[in-house]
């Protein structure tokens, strides 16, 4: 990091000094350290900017800037300004731009064609197919999936976009380092090394109350379209659509039953003019990809011998959890956590009366 970027990132962690603020600074001044230099009153007299203000700005610290840096570094991430060209291009012209991001794993992600994913965290089983038939067919097709690292639709979105072996970009409410909720840490450790984790949170930061609406703006952001899959009718997935239609993205919903709570959000969305999801093709086409015959799916490489095993024993039918046992030759705890495992990575389908079935048939060698 140059001098010049790191009084750059000082300025921009002054609390209360966000783009719109930042940009007149700037344009005042002329650069970052000439804003840093200024004496207090000379700040005072640029338009927004308080006695408060311009007091903390003289009182900014390049060390705790360089610190900043450290700690990212030491958590395997860096810190994005908008003069990288590693910043998604993407957010750079959306309301409300961030003024840095830290990201970590494979920051190309950031500027590929991309499609936001979310949904209710309470997903019903028809929520869960219709995600992993989105999230792993448009990874297919070589978009990046980005959604929001929370539990059900989000999780569901970024496992099926790595096992499809495509990109996944996890849009975090919190700092590098911080697993949240705590059951996604095998999730946050997946997307930290075979996709992108990004947030505008210092390393470190816990979530709070205004983490998660603010982050919304940057999840629709990085995407051309927002896709939701399931959402009540006042779900948090539905200020991300807010967010997407304030950009100018295209918002599409995938129809539920009428009966069933977690789809009216995207029910109520198509009655006001969004486009139903009914396949692949509906979301494909908005980037001008033409949907062909997908090729079987290859089993995830990242299966254990426990779940390679199970996936054996079915051969092909359903079979009933007793006997899933026997072929496992272990506990029904054990054996009932394999088969969650693989329920909820799209692999296995629970029937009624304690039976699974493969979800489809796989090219891959067992």
């Amino acid at each position: 990091m140059t001098v010049s970027d790191l009084h750059y990132l000082t300025l921009a962690l002054v609390p209360g000094i966000g783009s719109a603020r930042l940009d007149v600074l700037l344009a005042t001044f002329h650069d970052a350290a000439a804003v840093l230099a200024a004496p207090t009153a000379a700040l005072r007299e640029v338009p927004g900017i308080s006695r408060a203000a311009a007091t903390a700005i003289s009182r900014a610290d390049t060390e705790r800037a360089a610190a900043l840096v450290v700690r990212t570094h030491e958590q395997g991430g860096h810190v994005l300004l908008p003069s990288d060209s590693r910043f998604p291009a993407a957010l750079r012209d959306i309301s409300e731009p961030p003024t840095l991001l830290f990201a970590a794993g494979k920051l190309e992600y950031l500027n590929r064609p991309a499609v936001t994913i979310v949904g209710s965290r309470g997903h019903s089983r028809y929520g869960a197919e219709a995600c992993r038939h989105f999230a792993a067919g448009t990874a297919r097709a070589g978009l990046v999936v980005v959604s929001g690292m929370a539990r059900g639709i989000d999780a569901l979105a970024h496992s099926a976009a790595l096992d499809a072996g495509g990109g996944t970009v996890g849009v975090l409410g919190n700092g590098l380092g911080v697993v949240y909720p705590s059951a996604n840490r095998a999730l946050y450790e997946r997307v930290g090394t075979h996709g992108c984790l990004v947030t505008e949170f210092p390393p470190g930061e816990r979530p709070h109350a205004g983490s998660f609406p603010r982050r919304n703006r940057l999840l629709s952001g990085l995407s051309r379209v927002t896709l939701v899959v399931e959402a009540r009718e006042k779900s948090g997935a539905l200020i991300t659509v807010d967010c997407a239609l304030n950009q100018g993205r295209d918002v599409l919903a995938v129809p539920g039953p009428i009966t069933s709570p977690v789809s009216l959000g995207c029910n109520r969305l198509i009655q006001l003019g969004a486009k139903p999801a009914l396949g692949l093709r509906d979301v494909l086409e908005e980037y001008g990809i033409k949907a062909t015959s997908a090729p079987a799916a290859a089993l995830p490489t990242d299966l254990t011998e426990s779940e390679r095993r199970a996936l054996r024993a079915f051969d092909g039918g359903e079979r009933h959890v007793d006997e899933l046992v026997t072929a496992l030759d272990c506990g029904p705890a054990e054996a009932l956590a394999v088969l969650t495992s693989l329920e909820i990575r799209g692999l296995v389908v629970q029937e009624p009366g304690k039976r699974f079935r493969p979800a489809h048939p796989h090219s891959a060698r067992l």
